[in-house]
């Protein structure tokens, strides 16, 4: 067979294809452009992965560990499952989010390679090329990954510091046009640890009932709720909204290698019946997620006893009173009291600090001076502040807030305001921490 030379390439060059050249995740882009060089005589004090294994101080519960030995032993699940997952898992799911108004059973779930899979095909479902979807800011940023990988636009709208990271819903609701194809809201919040209150969601889904549009709701913390405050799924709560959940394993459990999520579909006036058919399509395309966990799920979210969850939650809420007390006392930083999940947002007062440029220069100096890494929240499209993560051990978190407070002591410099008198005054920013909803709340009854 001869072949016209002119044809013939000239060297080797494989191109990627426009979908990986798309893909990009700013937590990666912005950490690994960061020249992060601890000080030589100070253990790193690690705040910025939300992986609560990384210091073996939180142990998942026995009944996960004895659930998956029985899965292995049976001999049973070795092999390839339906690709939605074995229906009894399913079903185990659909027990564990069912409430009393917002019922479901195991043909409403599908299962996933963790959570994070399931954001993926919800995304990848309900939204087509060159149409948007609504995220937060401050918000995960794997959301933005998945779409723009996809040719999806995405359009943020702002979560406001002051009100407990509340959605700010009227700038919302401007964002929404004819080519909105979902909104996602997550709660409890990653990164910003809030809760939002029963009055909040019906607010939400009163907002977009009025547009017809579909709820992706991330609600991996679902139940990873403080003392005095309560979760409510957006599902239980939703008389007209069609909302695709998804959660899993990973945060409640502490399990987040064992890649178990899921997606509960909560179908309201028969909305999302070719959503159904989608779902089920894409599934196929890696054929369900591990079997040895599915066949664990029932155990795991049956016997898991109630001890386990309020151990957990106390030790970190622990944590974050501690964060929050310290922080809130050390000039220039304006930490957000969290009501929930792993995570504290933590502002920062740019204009005292002015040999900094920005939270990841900030951040980047705070680990070169005391190997205290926290992550700049430019990550989560939310300038001026960072996150530090609550799961940490105790004496570490006694560590890094002192750390913390002596390097904002030594870079501070405080700056002039004019009071209502027309006076000069020093800011010292002391007792600057954000409240709690309850707190605003309160002080506006005084």
């Amino acid at each position: 067979m001869s072949t016209d030379p002119r044809k013939l390439k000239k060297g080797w060059k494989v191109a990627m294809s426009k979908m990986a050249e798309s893909t990009f995740n700013p937590i990666r882009s912005i950490v690994d452009g960061m020249t992060l060089i601890p000080h030589p005589d100070k253990a790193m004090i690690a705040l910025s992965i939300g992986d609560p294994t990384v210091f073996g101080n939180l142990p998942l519960p026995v009944t996960c560990e004895e659930a998956v030995q029985e899965s292995i032993t049976k001999r049973s699940y070795n092999g390839y499952c339906p690709s939605v997952g074995y229906t009894e898992s399913r079903q185990a799911v659909a027990d564990y989010v069912s409430t009393p108004t917002s019922q479901v059973d195991a043909s409403d779930v599908v299962l996933t390679s963790g959570c994070s899979g399931a954001l993926e095909m919800v995304i990848a479902c309900l939204a087509d090329p060159g149409q948007n979807i609504l995220i937060p800011r401050p918000g995960f940023s794997l959301y933005k990954t998945v779409a723009v990988s996809l040719g999806i636009r995405v359009k943020h709208y702002d979560l406001l510091p002051e009100r407990s990271w509340e959605i700010d819903l009227q700038q919302m609701e401007n964002l929404i046009d004819d080519d909105t194809a979902a909104i996602v809201v997550c709660n409890p919040s990653n990164p910003c640890g809030s809760v939002f209150s029963e009055e909040h969601i019906r607010d939400i889904l009163s907002t977009v009932a009025r547009h017809r549009l579909p709820l992706i709701a991330d609600e991996i913390y679902e139940h990873f709720v403080f003392n005095d405050y309560k979760y409510h799924s957006f599902a239980s709560l939703s008389e007209d909204v069609p909302i695709l959940a998804c959660g899993g394993l990973t945060k409640r459990y502490l399990v987040p290698g064992w890649r178990m999520g899921w997606i509960v579909i909560n179908d309201r006036h028969d909305a999302l019946s070719e959503v159904r058919i989608g779902l089920q399509k894409l599934s196929t395309r890696i054929l369900g997620p591990n079997t040895l966990i599915q066949a664990a799920l029932p155990r795991i979210l049956r016997d898991t006893p109630e001890s386990f969850y309020t151990e957990t939650l106390d030790y970190i809420q622990e944590n974050a009173r501690v964060f929050y007390s310290t922080l809130r006392e050390t000039p220039g930083l304006q930490p957000v009291m969290p009501q929930g999940a792993m995570y504290m947002m933590v502002g920062i007062d740019m204009e005292s600090y002015p040999e900094f440029k920005s939270d990841v220069d900030f951040t980047q100096r705070l680990v070169t001076e005391e190997s205290v890494f926290c992550l700049p929240a430019t990550c989560f499209e939310y300038p001026n502040f960072f996150r530090v993560v609550l799961t940490v051990p105790k004496d570490k978190v006694v560590e890094a807030c002192q750390r913390i407070r002596q390097f904002c002591e030594i870079h501070f410099q405080p700056t002039l305001h004019i009071n209502r008198n027309g006076c000069p005054v020093t800011d010292g920013n002391h007792h600057n921490g954000y409240h709690t909803g309850e707190e605003l709340a309160a002080e506006a009854g005084k």
